[in-house]
């Protein structure tokens, strides 16, 4: 196999338009698009206003994954961050949180995930994150992102695919810096016109963003509008089919050990 589905879903803690916390309801709208690789931000682990429980482990067994996750804020033994699942052989390269505004104004703290996965002998390294909603921070953040820790990593080799909930539309200065390095996936899916993917209810913003980086194709991207997706997170699910030459991939079935900053 040599092609896989990924989808990006900020989840906003399972907590609804409706102002109801289930994860069973944002379990369905996964499960219905039938994903490969789930990048998921703004789990909760732990937290009380969501019933303490661990968010990521909690979706991951409704979807029959494995759960890796990444606290980007840790409040006693509360957490709170981003997370990988799926059912493919995974080993995690790192987690770490990154540079922003948090300890002078009173912001979230951002983090990442680097994973490398398993597609049909092809090691695929998928990087998850959640950007600040400053474009300063955002800068900032995608400086240590796009440095030698991260994707500029000799272990980052393509394909790689760069996803999450980045806070920043077309036109920006941090949208137009990762455009100048990797495909976004919207616009080189031409039968469509690219669709924005926040508020979920009645969307105007295209913030969540699918990057490829290397030799592949890209088959398919939707935005997942459903009447119930439309109301089990503030943001929409983003799923996009993508095939890669495995024959073209590098170190096949590599292990790496997790790696934290």
């Amino acid at each position: 196999m040599s092609r896989f589905r990924i989808l990006s879903y900020n989840v906003h803690s399972c907590i609804g338009t409706d102002k109801q916390h289930s994860p069973e309801r944002v379990a369905h709208v996964i499960a219905s698009c039938k994903p490969d690789i789930v990048a998921l931000q703004e789990i909760d682990v732990g937290r009380p206003r969501t019933g303490s429980i661990d968010q990521a482990r909690t979706l991951a067994s409704l979807l029959g994954m494995e759960a890796h996750f990444h606290a980007s804020t840790h409040v006693g033994p509360e957490r709170y961050g981003d997370a990988i699942l799926t059912a493919l052989p995974i080993s995690m390269v790192r987690t770490g949180p990154l540079p922003g505004f948090h300890d002078r104004i009173k912001v979230e703290p951002r983090g990442a995930l680097w994973a490398s996965i398993d597609v049909g002998g092809a090691a695929l390294q998928v990087v998850n994150t959640h950007l600040g909603v400053w474009p300063h921070e955002q800068m900032l953040q995608l400086s240590t992102l796009l440095g030698p820790d991260w994707l500029g990593h000799p272990d980052c080799r393509d394909p790689v695919v760069f996803v999450g909930d980045f806070n920043a539309p077309p036109g920006l200065s941090p949208y137009r810096r990762l455009a100048a390095q990797f495909t976004d996936v919207q616009k080189e899916w031409g039968d469509r016109k690219a669709k924005p993917t926040f508020p979920g209810r009645m969307p105007t913003l295209r913030i969540d963003h699918v990057w490829l980086r290397g030799r592949a194709k890209v088959e398919n991207v939707e935005v997942v509008r459903t009447p119930l997706s439309r109301v089990a997170s503030d943001h929409l699910p983003l799923v996009v089919d993508i095939d890669i030459r495995a024959n073209d991939a590098r170190d096949h079935g590599s292990k790496k050990r997790v790696s934290t900053m």
